[in-house]
């Protein structure tokens, strides 16, 4: 497989995983949304939790000139680690997440 068609499957795997952790109790159950002809990928958690609606982005990665850059991520998993086990190198994970004067100062890619 190529590289572009293994980083969508790393993605997806990692997504699917963190998909079957606990919720915030209540009627909420986490939602895996693969958007792979435009490579963006999210874990949402939507439901009821009492009289309260809950619509929760967790993690939302994408997949942009070949790089990998996480967007988001409201879990406790570092999702960077967990995407270099399975062999992706460290510059084509991008913290979109952080401001863009900090990532020259990460371990990781910068753009």
């Amino acid at each position: 497989m190529d590289k572009l068609t293994n980083y969508r499957q790393y993605i997806q795997e990692l997504l699917t995983e963190e998909s079957q952790g606990k919720t915030l109790g209540g009627d909420i159950e986490s939602e895996t949304i693969f958007d792979i002809a435009n490579d963006r990928y999210l874990l949402i958690d939507l439901g009821w939790k009492g009289h309260r609606r809950i619509y929760n982005c967790l993690l939302h990665v994408e997949i942009r000139k070949d790089k990998i850059w996480i967007q988001r991520n409201q879990t406790d998993t570092v999702i960077a680690d967990k995407l270099m086990a399975k062999g992706v190198a460290k510059e084509d994970i991008i913290l979109g997440l952080q401001p863009p004067y900090v990532r020259e100062y990460t371990k990781f890619g910068v753009h």
